[in-house]
């Protein structure tokens, strides 16, 4: 992939801040909504879940997980070319009792401070979503498999 893909890439997984999230709930697919904050290496995503979301109890019964973000709908005339990177990966829970887990916390926060409240909460936990590969859509017949190796490559593309 080019260098200049990349930064898009890049910059699309930084400033998106939503992305969707596909579990498997009761033997389905489940797909919502989450927050996520990206490592700055992207060698892993985090989230701030309740245990009582559907997606949490799919997570929790099976940690294979989905992740899509995509570029923001410009109103574009065909929609189908912007750009998107679904993850394929494994989510791992992140006790409060684990070394990173005030980093996380606080990063998490910064970037989305009225979750502040919500890390008082006994249902809600940090989970990190390890990718294993993904898929990057660019546009119109630019796709690209990705490796976490080329995921981490990627986080290092700067404009």
């Amino acid at each position: 992939m080019e260098a200049e893909l990349e930064k898009k890439l890049a910059e699309m997984i930084r400033s998106s801040r939503v992305a969707g999230l596909g579990t498997l709930r009761d033997g389905a697919p489940l797909v919502s909504l989450v927050a996520y904050l990206p490592e700055d290496d992207f060698s892993a995503f985090c989230i701030h879940v309740s245990q009582l979301a559907q997606h949490t109890q799919g997570i929790l019964a099976d940690p294979r997980v989905g992740l899509l973000i995509a570029e923001k709908d410009d109103s574009r005339t065909n929609p189908q070319t912007l750009a998107r990177i679904s993850i394929l990966g494994v989510a791992e829970q992140i006790g409060s009792n684990d070394t990173e887990y005030p980093s996380i916390r606080s990063r998490y926060i910064s970037r989305f401070p009225q979750s502040a409240p919500l890390f008082g909460f006994g249902d809600f936990g940090l989970w990190r979503i390890v990718p294993n590969s993904a898929r990057f859509v660019a546009g119109f017949a630019q796709a690209f498999n990705l490796t976490l190796d080329a995921l981490k490559r990627v986080a290092g593309s700067k404009e």
